[in-house]
């Protein structure tokens, strides 16, 4: 059988971007295309854009494609798939205003109990009257998420999902099934066929086929959210490996035999073939520390913090007061003193206080049961500070490693083609 050739697209908040790989995983072409605006229109055309861009070479080898998208981010389409409303972004909180109908309907704790989850924004379009005065069961309304959307412009099959995405719809990624409590609602808006993250779809529209130079056999796949993406792209494969994030935010995910849902830490678990992603987010992390030193001056004066001392400053870096994880506490005040007239004693304080919180997420994680931590790799903005990475690996008594690859098209792409190290490779590899 001849290696397959695989494409990874990653839509974000200001761009997109493409990476295909070589059966070697090796990364043969990249493109990227800004996005000014999120509408459905610039999703379009920048979805072809990155495919022109790619050499006719690699366009010509193409034989798997999967697309992510920013989580929650949901489009209401008509039967030919033709959106009928602006799209509802990731961070759109609308769904405040009928929050009460999601927890009315919705397991307590559940992880749709949110402003700005998918089904938040079902109801709030119902609210809307989309899918009862103006709609019926003859002339259905279809949600999709982002990545949905876009992999139908590829091939052409209304309203498929898969569970990645569909986790804040309220899909049960336990069951691998909507739950009674979603089923027995009656609305004229259609929810997606749920499929494994990475499975073939369909082919590639014959007309695109033709007119890209793709091969006609080449196979769309079911997505997967712009986070997992990027932490398929890690590496990370074992129980008990971990990333870091170090954005704005600290965002951990731990790969565990265990599943591990806590609404009170805003804790929940996707699903990863047989076994389970678990994550969590501090508000601690980058933009903390840009409240205080500019790029230039967190290089500068990183170098001159020496890690292997522990500092004594006893911080807990907040940008606000509020705080869900590793502690829930929404009144929780930012600790940021006594701050030393020293610039590298104050950084250091910051590190040492968010390295503090980063070990104690990993330990609220263990405690609530998903599996013991063994290796960590980190992401994001902050991967390349070593004072950082060195005070990390002294809390997490364990040694930081920076992810190689860290782009979410670079997950994708792996996505697609069905041979991420993982176990669940070859339930992702199924077809329709």
């Amino acid at each position: 059988m001849e290696p397959t050739w695989g494409l990874g697209i990653d839509f974000g908040t200001s761009g997109a971007r493409a990476i295909a790989l070589a059966p070697t995983h090796e990364i043969c072409a990249q493109a990227q295309v800004s996005l000014t605006e999120q509408t459905s229109e610039a999703w379009q055309a920048a979805l072809l854009e990155l495919l022109y861009q790619l050499p006719l070479e690699v366009r010509s080898r193409l034989q798997r494609i999967a697309i992510n998208g920013t989580s929650a981010t949901v489009l209401l389409c008509d039967r030919a798939g033709v959106p009928v409303a602006a799209p509802l972004l990731y961070n759109d909180d609308r769904g405040a205003a009928v929050l009460e109908a999601v927890r009315a309907i919705a397991p307590p704790q559940h992880p749709v109990i949110s402003a700005t989850s998918s089904l938040a924004k079902l109801l709030w379009w119902e609210a809307q009257g989309w899918g009862k005065s103006w709609g019926s069961a003859s002339t259905p309304y279809y949600l999709l998420h982002q990545a949905d959307w876009l992999a139908f412009q590829l091939h052409g099959k209304l309203g498929v999902s898969d569970y990645h995405n569909a986790l804040k719809l309220g899909y049960d990624v336990g069951t691998l099934g909507y739950p009674a409590w979603l089923r027995q609602r009656e609305s004229a808006i259609w929810l997606p066929q749920v499929v494994a993250p990475g499975r073939a779809i369909a082919p590639l529209i014959p007309a695109l086929a033709t007119a890209l130079a793709i091969p006609h056999t080449c196979q769309i796949c079911a997505g997967t959210t712009d986070s997992i993406a990027a932490f398929l792209a890690s590496g990370a494969s074992e129980t008990g490996e971990a990333v870091t994030s170090l954005g704005s935010t600290l965002v951990l995910k731990l790969l565990s035999q265990t599943r591990v849902d806590d609404a009170r830490y805003g804790i929940y678990s996707h699903r990863l073939g047989d076994r389970w992603l678990v994550g969590g987010a501090s508000n601690t992390g980058g933009a903390v520390l840009r409240q205080f030193f500019s790029d230039a001056e967190l290089t500068t004066y990183s170098q001159q913090i020496d890690p292997s001392q522990p500092s004594p400053l006893s911080y807990y870096p907040l940008p606000r007061p509020g705080e869900r994880f590793p502690l829930c506490d929404p009144d929780l005040a930012p600790q940021l003193e006594p701050r030393p007239a020293d610039p590298v004693a104050f950084l250091a304080g910051l590190l040492e206080g968010m390295a503090r919180i980063e070990a104690l997420g990993y330990q609220r994680l263990q405690a609530l049961g998903a599996s013991p931590l063994r290796r960590v790799l980190t992401a994001g903005g902050g991967a390349q500070n070593q004072a950082w990475q060195a005070v990390r690996s002294r809390h997490l008594h364990l040694q930081v490693e920076v992810s190689p690859q860290t782009a979410a098209a670079y997950g994708s792409a792996l996505l697609a083609l069905g041979q991420w190290s993982g176990s669940g490779a070859r339930e992702w590899s199924e077809e329709l």
